[in-house]
C-alpha cells in the first residue's frame, strides 16, 4: 500500500465530508428546494454530472442500491437545477469549514494546504474517472478554505472512482463491498443500515454470495484466507491508483500537506459532526 496516499486520504476526507454532515449544506440544501437529505445528497454529489438519470448515479456511485437511488433522481431536478444543488453544498461546505476552523481558516499554513492539495488535484489523470472528471470540469476557486474544500472533493473522488473499477476487476459488487469492508474490519452492520439502506434479509444475501465464492467463512462473520488477500490487493491496488494524484508534487511537498493538514482535519473532526465510522471504511479515530 502506498503510505502517503493512505494518510492523505485520511486526512482530506473529513474536510470533503462537512458537505454532507454539518448543518450547513444540508440546510441550504433545503433552501433550495430538496426534499429530505437523501435527495439533497444524490442531487448535490451527483451535480457535476449534470442532470443525469438515476442509472447513470447509480452506476457512478456504485454501492447504492438503484431503488435508493430512484427515489431521490430525477425528481430531484424538479426542484431545482443540478447548479443549485452544487453551490448549495459548496457554500455550506465552505461555511462549515470556516466555523470549525476558526483562526486556522486564515493562516498561511491553510493558504499553503490548499495551494498543495489543488496542485495535486487539478493535476490528477482524468481517464477512467468519471465523477472526477465532472468535477475537474468546474470553475477554481480563489478563496483558500473553497480552494481546500475543492481539492479535498476532487482528491476524494479521484481515489474512489479508482477504487470502483478495483473492485470491478476483483469481483466485488457495490453492495458486496460494504458486506465485505465490514466483516474485514469489524464495522457494525448497523453503519449500513443507516448510511446504505442494507437492512437484514439484503445483508444476509450478500454473505451468503461472498461465502459461496470462498470469501467469507461458514459461519458469514469474517473473511477467509482468500477474502483477506482479495481485500488486501484491493486496498493496495486503490492506495496506488489514488497515489497518481500526487505526481505532480516533489517528495518534500507530500510531507509538508500531510504536516500542514493534520491540525485542519483534527479542528473538523473534533468538532464531532463528522460519524466515526464512515460507510467507506475510514476510521476517523485513526486522524491525528
Amino acid at each position: 500500500m502506498d503510505p502517503n496516499a493512505r494518510r492523505l486520504w485520511k486526512l482530506l476526507e473529513p474536510i470533503h465530508a462537512v458537505g454532507y454532515f454539518s448543518p450547513e449544506p444540508i440546510a441550504l440544501l433545503k433552501e433550495a428546494g430538496y426534499r429530505g437529505y437523501w435527495m439533497g445528497y444524490f442531487a448535490a454529489r451527483s451535480a457535476p454530472l449534470g442532470a443525469v438519470p438515476a442509472e447513470v448515479v447509480h452506476a457512478v456511485f456504485y454501492n447504492f442500491a438503484f431503488s435508493h437511488v430512484s427515489r431521490a433522481l430525477p425528481d430531484a431536478w424538479t426542484y431545482a437545477p443540478p447548479e443549485a444543488a452544487h453551490e448549495a453544498r459548496r457554500s455550506g461546505a465552505v461555511a462549515a469549514l470556516h466555523r470549525h476552523l476558526g483562526p486556522l481558516a486564515s493562516s498561511d499554513d491553510l493558504a499553503r494546504a490548499a495551494s498543495l492539495a489543488s496542485r495535486a488535484a487539478l493535476g490528477a489523470p482524468m481517464e477512467g474517472r468519471t465523477l472526477y472528471a465532472a468535477l475537474r470540469s468546474l470553475p477554481v476557486p480563489t478563496d483558500p478554505v473553497d480552494l481546500l474544500w475543492h481539492a479535498a472533493t476532487l482528491l476524494r473522488e479521484h481515489r474512489g472512482d479508482g477504487h470502483v473499477a478495483t473492485l470491478l476487476t476483483a469481483g466485488i459488487g457495490g453492495r458486496e463491498s460494504h458486506v465485505f469492508h465490514a466483516l474485514a474490519n469489524g464495522t457494525s452492520p448497523s453503519v449500513y443500515a443507516t448510511s446504505r439502506n442494507i437492512h437484514e434479509a439484503e445483508w444476509a444475501s450478500l454473505v451468503s454470495g461472498l461465502r459461496s465464492r470462498g470469501l467469507v467463512t461458514d459461519d458469514g462473520q469474517s473473511l477467509t484466507d482468500l477474502g483477506r488477500e482479495t481485500k488486501t490487493t484491493i486496498e493496495s491496488t486503490t492506495d496506488a491508483l489514488a497515489a497518481t494524484a500526487y505526481a505532480t508534487l516533489e517528495p518534500g511537498e507530500v510531507d509538508d500537506l500531510i504536516t500542514l493538514l493534520r491540525p485542519l482535519t483534527k479542528a473538523v473532526v473534533t468538532s464531532g459532526e463528522i460519524p466515526h465510522q464512515s460507510p467507506m471504511g475510514l476510521d476517523l479515530d485513526e486522524v491525528g
